[in-house]
């Protein structure tokens, strides 16, 4: 047997839902409870106190019953709060009792002094059977199709994660190839960086971002050392010692960049990661913004590692 992982068995769940639904291959009990199923396994608690409703009744206290007796067009006098309060299979059922009635009751030829009324009275108990037919249909399609909504939204949900992981651990493979191949002594501070982003607490945090800038010095150590003079850029003369990682990388990218475009944009992003990770020392940045800056400074490694070995001539003073 094959073990499923928890997104794997939800997309699976969640596409024999949506088959079940257009193909009407379930009943609405096994339906509602296998939709139960779906809605535990994504935290919707919303959905599982509708779908209990669903399968239990309605009351006229709870908000989500009354919103939900709405979105199912429930209600046949609102003001007076009058409505189809049973659960969907009640309403099934009773789809299926006044259809056998009409059908029952079908007159196909009537004589004598009665005729006319007998007549009549039929047509008007059909119709008014055939308007309560129709309105309790009408409830079952607003499931159906609510029903329909929150598990084709969790499908795509869930198939987009699968996609986007997938390209991820794609990319992931060849930039770690990359740093090992350029820059290896990084590969060994990432760690770190993980562990103190999963402990969340504001030391932790500021560990983080200080690993994160110092990995972004030693990328620059690693492929631009420092060296003496100056590198023109953009009519600017730039130091290349020590201490200037950002103009080293600057320098860098800027020999292997024939897009004037393509070096701003790479140019502002550093600039930012600096300042960011500096100023994330002082308690400035929270764990969401530490953990989208270090996965910010992974896709910049990736791609300047990947970049040409040289584009442009260099402009140095």
């Amino acid at each position: 047997m094959v073990n499923l992982t928890e997104n794997e068995h939800i997309l699976e769940l969640s596409r024999e839902l949506l088959d079940d639904i257009e193909l009407d291959r379930l009943a609405s009990d096994k339906l509602l409870l296998k939709c139960n199923r779906l809605a535990r396994l994504t935290g919707s608690d919303e959905i599982r106190e509708w779908l209990g409703y669903e399968m239990q009744g309605y009351n006229g206290t709870a908000e989500v019953s009354l919103r939900y007796m709405n979105l199912t067009g429930r209600w046949t006098d609102f003001k007076e709060k009058k409505g189809y309060w049973e659960p969907l299979a009640v309403h099934e059922s009773t789809i299926e009792i006044l259809k056998a009635r009409i059908d029952a009751t079908k007159i196909t030829s009537v004589e004598g002094d009665w005729a006319f009324r007998v007549t009549n009275d039929t047509r008007t108990a059909h119709a008014s059977m055939g308007g309560r037919i129709a309105a309790l249909t009408g409830v079952r399609s607003r499931v159906l199709g609510l029903l329909h909504t929150f598990i084709s939204g969790i499908y795509y949900e869930r198939q987009f994660a699968n996609v986007a992981a997938d390209t991820f651990e794609t990319y992931k493979r060849s930039v770690d190839i990359l740093i090992a191949e350029k820059a290896g002594a990084i590969l060994i501070k990432m760690p770190s960086v993980v562990a103190r982003l999963k402990e969340g607490d504001s030391e932790a945090v500021s560990q983080a971002l200080t690993t994160c800038r110092r990995i972004l010095e030693a990328l620059a150590d690693a492929i631009f050392p420092p060296k003496a003079g100056t590198y023109e850029i953009g009519g600017n003369q730039i130091s290349l010692d020590a201490s200037k990682h950002q103009n080293r990388l600057n320098a860098y990218i800027a020999q292997r960049t024939d897009s004037e475009s393509r070096r701003t944009r790479l140019r502002q992003n550093l600039k930012n990661l600096f300042d960011r990770v500096s100023t994330g020392v002082h308690n400035d940045v929270d764990a969401a913004e530490a953990f989208a800056l270090f996965l910010n400074v992974y896709l910049f490694l990736g791609e300047v590692l990947s970049l040409p070995e040289q584009s442009v001539p260099e402009t140095e003073g």
